[in-house]
Formats: structure tokens, C-alpha cells, sequence
């Protein structure tokens, strides 16, 4: 066993599908591993360094829980992270992009589920779970995207949550997505999510609206959680940005929870969890490296200009400066590589402003630092921290949840909880 593949395999104790899929090799992967096996010096030079840099381990490797849950439209698995570190153990991940996959892969040692389709995953080849964790797609209700909703492929992503629900009855769940989808069609999409899930009415879709065919099926099937929903903003939770998402928390009516629990728990979220940052929190020193990411003559140029257009014009679109002095910063948005307007970082000496580090925008959203981000490029890193969602403001949701859970249903594991019927 002297082949480098080899030795990373046994180091790590991952299968070659977990190791194709850490170093973004496509669906011929495997085939590719095997080859590389055989014929070291064939390996190239890119997945050779990453296989290199790999050697220092899967910092949050899955472990036997306490409770499981599942991780939809997981992303790099920000969502994943606080559950875990309460004791739950991921039974089930479902990405389709591979770049996210080869982070989160990289990261927990297990690649997202198949294809990570999960329009093509049945719900009966979910395993049974406690908790269902959803970052279900946003662009659908989105400011910066076409806000289609229902009408939109992506938006029906939520219906696709609703028939697992409806297979699984899972004791709780949670779901996140932009702030946009409280006004979305006067209020109406959110309150068929809502009524949705509460079991209030089935819902009335049009044939002509996109769905998977088990996920119109299930639709007949009434849930019964006690639901609600809170807008929380990033910069509350000791992470200096000024992220705003909405969160809907729902737990199964017959667990016996007094009426109000989750709005109860949702309060408790606010009051006991709250905390301030600064910009400089996560800044680094300046340094050869900082400058590295300094925008270009041409660049900065084109903010400038853009911005006085938008100004004459009546409007306040452009290009934001920060610098260490600044309580936080915009959103960061998947869109940040491409010129990183909405977060510019001040620099000394009249030199043009820089965009943040991949390091930075880890910080910016609450990732601890042992998360890798080493597996993808720079405009990859980017864009996966713009789609995550903020660290503590999930584990302060998440730890909530759980202690009003195991009032509920102590101990609670998946086994106990499959085996009621709504």
C-alpha cells in the first residue's frame, strides 16, 4: 500500500466515493482514483496538493447521536454543524452542486446522498429521523432574483419538504430562507407554507406548477405541527454582518408540548442569545496576504462609476466600504466573486479596497476555523459562504429546540418517534 491514495484512505477511513467526491472529480471519479492507484505519477498536480492538504484529517466527522436529523438542500452543511455538535448524528444529505458537496464531504467524511437530487430521492430511502433541517432554495422568493415563487422550480422545493414530512413525521423541523418570502405575494406563499404545515388546509397547486410526482401526491396528506416563524438578523448573534432570514420551527402537535411551545422557544431564542460584534472581530492584520485580494485599477473604477450613475438616477445600488471601526457589514451574497461590491474593506495608504479573505467570510459567518476550505477555489469559497446560512443563529435555534424536544420525548431517538402516527 505505498500509493498516496492508499495511505489517505486508511488515514481518513473514507470509501473512494467519499474521496472522489473531497476532490471534485465528476461522476467517473472512482474510475479515476483506481487509475491514479495504480499509476501515482499520473495524478495531477491539483488533486495531488489537495490530497496532500487532506492528510490533516476530517475535522467534524459524524458520530453515533443521541438524535438524528436530516440536512436538505445542506449547502456546506452550516445548518448541520450546531445539531451535531448537540449530539445528533446526520443520517441523510442532500446537495446538487458538486463544488458544495466536495466542502461538505471534506468536511463531515460522508458525500451528500447520490446525486444529491432530492426531486429524484424517494422518501421511503430516507432513513427515519428526529429532526428535518431545510435551507430550501431562496432565489424563487429572493430580492436579487426573479421572485416567482410557487412558479418557479426552485420554489416548489418546498413541497418536496412537505412529503417527507408527511412520510417521516418527524417530531420537529426547521427550515430558513430570505426575508423576502414573508412579503411574497402579499403574503400569500408564506401562508400556504405555513397553513401547509400546520395541517390547516391542503393545498390547492395548479398542475401547470412543477413538482416532483410523489410530492403532488402527498399533498392530500394533512401534517399537524405547531408552527411558527421568526426574522432574525446575523448581526444579533455575534456575527458582524447584517444577514436577515427568515426561520419557520415547527414541532409535532401529539408530543404533548403545551400549546404556545414554539413560540415560547422562539422567544427564548431572542432573549437569552443575542450578542454584539465588530467588524474587527474578524478582520485580519494587514499584510502582504490581505492585499492580495485588492480590487483592481479598472474595478474600482467601474464601482465608482456605477455608484454616481445610480445616484443621478435616483437610486442606492453601489459598492459598500468597511473598515475595522464598522459594527458589521451587508449580506454577503453568492454573487460576492465576481466584484465583491456589497462588502469592500478599507486599506491604509490610499491603496483601493480589497474584498474579504475566504478566512474572513468563513468568520463572517460563524463557521469555526478548523472548517475547511481548502478543497475548492477562492470564487467557490465565495460563493458557498454567500448561500450558507449563519452559524449561531442556528445553534441558538437549535439548542432551544432540542431542550424543548427532550421535555417532550425523552430520550428522543429516531426508533421511539417513526413509530407514531399523526
Amino acid at each position: 500500500m505505498s500509493d498516496p491514495i492508499s495511505r489517505i484512505l486508511t488515514q481518513l477511513s473514507i470509501d473512494t466515493k467519499t474521496l472522489s467526491t473531497i476532490l471534485n472529480l465528476g461522476p467517473n471519479g472512482e474510475d479515476k482514483l483506481a487509475f491514479w492507484r495504480e499509476n501515482p505519477s499520473k495524478m495531477p498536480k491539483k488533486e495531488a496538493a489537495r490530497l496532500q492538504l487532506l492528510r490533516t484529517g476530517i475535522p467534524h466527522r459524524s458520530q453515533a447521536g443521541t438524535f438524528k436529523f436530516i440536512d436538505l438542500f445542506a449547502g456546506i452543511g452550516g445548518m448541520r454543524l450546531p445539531f451535531q455538535e448537540l449530539g445528533g448524528q446526520c443520517v441523510f444529505t442532500a446537495e446538487w452542486d458538486r463544488h458544495a458537496q466536495a466542502t461538505y464531504a471534506a468536511n463531515f467524511g460522508e458525500p451528500p446522498y447520490k446525486t444529491g437530487d432530492i426531486t429524484a430521492t424517494k422518501a421511503c430511502d430516507i432513513a427515519a429521523h428526529d429532526i428535518l433541517l431545510a435551507g430550501f432554495p431562496c432565489q424563487a422568493f429572493s430580492q436579487a432574483g426573479r421572485r416567482a415563487g410557487f412558479h418557479d422550480t426552485r420554489g416548489t422545493m418546498f413541497f418536496e419538504i412537505q412529503r417527507i414530512l408527511a412520510h417521516h413525521h418527524p417530531a420537529a423541523f426547521l427550515l430558513e430562507n430570505v426575508k423576502q418570502l414573508k412579503g411574497h405575494d402579499s403574503g400569500r406563499t408564506l401562508e400556504t407554507i405555513l397553513s401547509t404545515l400546520r395541517g390547516d388546509t391542503v393545498p390547492n397547486i395548479p398542475d401547470k406548477v412543477p413538482m416532483s410526482v410523489e410530492a403532488r401526491q402527498s399533498l392530500g396528506t394533512k401534517l399537524d405541527y405547531e408552527t411558527e416563524t421568526i426574522l432574525l438578523k446575523a448581526r444579533d448573534f455575534g456575527v458582524p454582518q447584517n444577514r436577515e432570514r427568515i426561520y419557520i420551527v415547527g414541532i409535532r402537535r401529539d408530543l404533548g408540548l403545551p400549546f404556545g411551545s414554539v413560540r415560547a422557544l422562539l422567544k427564548r431564542v431572542v432573549e437569552n442569545y443575542q450578542q454584539s460584534s465588530r467588524l474587527s472581530d474578524i478582520l485580519e492584520a494587514d499584510s502582504d496576504y490581505t492585499r492580495s485580494f485588492t480590487i483592481s485599477d479598472r474595478l474600482w473604477l467601474g464601482h465608482r462609476l456605477r455608484k454616481e450613475r445610480n445616484r443621478l438616477a435616483g437610486k442606492g445600488f453601489g459598492y459598500s466600504i468597511f473598515n475595522h471601526e464598522s459594527a458589521y457589514t451587508n449580506t454577503i451574497s453568492a454573487r460576492y466573486a465576481k466584484d465583491g461590491s456589497e462588502i469592500l474593506i478599507e486599506q491604509p495608504d490610499g491603496i483601493n479596497p480589497r474584498k474579504l479573505t475566504p478566512e474572513e467570510t468563513r468568520a463572517l459567518q460563524g463557521f469555526p476555523r478548523n472548517f475547511r476550505i481548502d478543497m475548492v477555489g477562492n470564487g467557490q469559497i465565495y460563493k458557498q459562504f454567500g448561500n450558507s446560512v449563519a452559524v449561531p443563529v442556528i445553534r441558538a435555534i437549535a439548542t432551544e429546540l432540542m431542550a424543548t424536544l427532550r421535555v417532550a420525548h425523552p430520550p428522543l431517538h429516531s426508533k421511539a418517534v417513526s413509530k407514531v402516527k399523526p
